[in-house]
């Protein structure tokens, strides 16, 4: 007989205004909705997930953003990892693209910060016009507090 891990699997999912506000309440809800799930405010994996979550969202209200739509934060939380995925209603790859920054540049470091805090990220197209970028960050990592 085999035994198998009951796997958890939480889902929080919400729409949000494509604002500067639509954003910085997507990253309050995130990490309070963390907390609920028993990932403290002020660990490893709340505060990577919180700048995560902002960025994203920052990229889809400036850079996704078509007049009059929203855009989704979904966040899953599996035994082993948390997935974070923003889905905004512009179809294509994110902007700005990743490439090299130069010393002065004022933006374009929001997804070298994501692929830097996020152990996968990806771009995957929706049914047009939409685009979700995900980004996962392992939980087996040791949680600072």
């Amino acid at each position: 007989m085999t035994q198998t891990t009951p796997v958890t699997l939480r889902v929080f999912t919400q729409r949000f205004s494509s604002t500067s506000r639509g954003a910085r309440l997507a990253r309050h809800l995130a990490v309070t909705q963390l907390h609920a799930w028993g990932i403290p405010y002020g660990t490893h994996v709340s505060d990577a997930a919180a700048l995560i979550v902002a960025e994203l969202a920052a990229n889809a209200v400036t850079h996704g953003r078509v007049p009059g739509r929203d855009f989704e934060l979904c966040l899953t939380h599996l035994a082993d990892r948390l997935r974070t995925e923003v889905t905004d209603t512009h179809s294509g790859p994110p902007c700005p693209a990743v490439r090299p920054t130069r010393t002065l540049d004022e933006r374009g470091r929001g997804l070298l910060l994501v692929g830097a805090l996020a152990d996968r990220w990806e771009v995957a197209d929706g049914m047009p016009p939409a685009k979700t970028v995900l980004a996962e960050i392992d939980l087996g990592r040791p949680v600072a507090s």
